[in-house]
C-alpha cells in the first residue's frame, strides 16, 4: 500500500487480489489503497476544500459547479426510479442510513461501502467523511445523495482563507466572509435536495437540537422560483427569474421534496412513548406550512407509521400523518446486554423499509434518470442565482452576525 516499505512489486500482485472494490465505480477509476481525498503535496489544500477522490462520483467540484460527466454513465432513460437525499450536521450518521437504504451487506468479503462512513481516525482528526454530494444508484433504481455536513467546523476550515473570507464563489463578483459563505451553502444544499429529490431526511442530533428545523424552515422560506427536474421552465434558458416562478404557479405550485425527519444517537429514555408524543406534537407545530404538510393523501397507511416504537402511539392530530419522523437510538456494543424500547439495527432496518415503500411527490412530467441529472446541474445553477437568496444573503451581512 502508499506508504509501506519493502518491494512493492513483489507485493502487487497479493494486494490486486486483496483491494476491496468500490460499488458502482468502473475498474480503473480507484487505485489499491489510495481512498484519501486529496493529497498532502497540494499547495493550496490549506485553503480550499477536500478535493474529492479520483475514483469519486461527486456531483459538485472545489468550487461548488455541478458536474454530471463522472456519474452520468451510470444512469439509463429508465422513467421509473426514485431520488434519496439525505442532509444534516457531522457525525449523525447519515452514509451510515444511506449505507442501509442502498443494502449494502458489510458482511461480504472484499467491498467497501457505497458511502464512506466515519472512523476512529477521522473522529479523532475532526474531519467530515463526505464533499459535496455522493450519488449512487441501486439496483432498484433508487438514486441515492449523500451529503457533506451542514453546520460542521470542519468544512468551514477548509473553505477559510486567512483573511477570512471564503474560498468557494457563492455570489458573482463578490467576497464573502466564510462563516456566510457556509451559512449559505447549508441553505443552498437543502434548496437543492428540496428541489431534486422525491424524499429528503432530515437527520439531527439527539431531541434537542433544532437546528436542521431551523434550516428546514429557511429552506422552505427561499425556496421560490425553482422548477423540479422535469418541469419546462428549464426548456427556456433565457427566461428571467418572474417568469419562471409564474409558470411555476401556474402549473400548479411549488415544488418540495417530501420530508422525513430522523434523530439519531438517542438515549433509552429519549425513546419513550410520552417523549415521542411531545417530540411528535412540536414537529406538528414547527412545520405549518402547507410545503410541509400535504392536503392530498398520497402515502399509505403503513407509510404514517413513524417508528416500531411509535406505532402504539396515537396521532398528535392530522397533520402530523403527513410529517414523518424517526428515532434512533444510539449504537450499543451488544444491543442485547440492555432492554430497549427499540435496538439501534431494527431502527435502521425500519426507517429502511419506511423509505423503500414511501411513495413521494412525483415530478410534474415524466422524467428519465439522465435528464434528471442533466436538469439538477441546470436547478443548481438557478439556485446560486436566485435574486431572493441573494437578498437574504445581504439581509444577513448587515444584520451584524457575520464579519465582512
Amino acid at each position: 500500500m502508499t506508504g509501506s516499505g519493502g518491494n512493492l512489486s513483489s507485493n502487487q500482485s497479493s494486494v490486486s487480489h486483496q483491494a476491496p472494490k468500490i460499488l458502482l465505480a468502473k475498474p480503473g477509476l480507484v487505485s489499491a489503497g489510495k481512498f484519501n481525498r486529496g493529497g498532502p503535496d497540494d499547495d493550496s489544500a490549506a485553503h480550499r476544500p477536500r478535493l474529492p477522490s479520483v475514483g469519486s462520483l461527486n456531483l459538485l467540484s472545489d468550487t461548488w459547479d455541478f458536474l454530471t460527466d463522472r456519474f452520468l454513465p451510470f444512469l439509463t432513460d429508465n422513467t421509473d426510479f426514485t431520488v434519496v437525499g439525505v442532509i444534516g450536521p457531522p457525525g449523525v450518521g447519515k452514509s451510515t442510513i444511506m449505507n442501509e437504504i442502498y443494502g449494502f451487506d458489510a458482511s461480504l468479503p472484499g467491498t467497501l461501502p457505497p458511502f464512506a462512513i466515519e472512523t476512529e481516525e477521522t473522529r479523532a482528526m475532526a474531519k467530515h467523511c463526505t464533499v459535496g454530494i455522493e450519488p449512487r444508484v441501486s439496483s432498484e433504481r433508487i438514486i441515492l445523495l449523500d451529503t457533506q455536513p451542514v453546520f460542521s467546523p470542519s468544512v468551514l476550515a477548509e473553505m477559510i482563507r486567512p483573511d477570512g473570507s471564503s474560498t468557494i464563489p457563492i455570489i458573482s463578483g463578490e467576497s464573502l466572509s466564510a462563516e456566510l459563505a457556509h451559512e449559505l451553502l447549508s441553505i443552498q444544499l437543502g434548496v437543492l435536495l428540496a428541489s431534486i429529490c422525491h424524499i429528503i431526511l432530515v437527520v439531527s442530533d439527539g431531541v434537542h437540537d433544532a437546528s436542521m428545523w431551523q434550516l428546514m424552515s429557511t429552506v422552505d422560506l427561499l425556496k421560490h422560483g425553482i422548477p423540479d427536474p422535469s418541469s419546462l421552465t428549464l426548456s427556456h434558458p433565457q427566461s428571467s427569474e418572474k417568469e419562471n416562478r409564474d409558470r411555476i404557479l401556474d402549473s400548479g405550485g411549488e415544488y418540495m421534496a417530501d420530508p422525513v425527519f430522523v434523530h439519531t444517537k438517542l438515549c433509552t429514555e429519549d425513546l419513550a412513548p410520552c417523549n415521542l408524543v411531545q417530540l411528535k406534537k412540536a414537529l406538528t407545530q414547527f412545520f405549518c406550512s402547507p410545503s410541509f404538510v400535504r392536503s392530498e393523501n398520497h402515502n399509505t397507511a403503513k407509510e404514517s407509521q413513524v417508528s416500531a416504537v411509535s406505532s402504539n402511539v396515537q396521532s398528535a392530530g392530522r397533520e402530523s400523518e403527513f410529517l414523518k419522523l424517526f428515532l434512533i437510538p444510539s449504537r450499543n456494543k451488544d444491543d442485547s446486554l440492555k432492554p430497549q424500547y427499540e435496538s439501534h439495527i431494527s431502527a435502521l432496518w425500519n426507517l429502511r423499509d419506511q423509505v423503500l415503500s414511501k411513495r413521494g411527490p412525483s415530478f410534474s412530467r415524466t422524467v428519465s434518470e439522465r435528464d434528471w441529472v442533466k436538469n439538477s446541474a441546470k436547478i443548481w445553477e438557478i439556485i446560486r442565482n436566485s435574486s431572493i437568496i441573494v437578498d437574504y444573503c445581504r439581509t444577513l451581512q448587515s444584520s451584524g452576525m457575520f464579519r465582512r
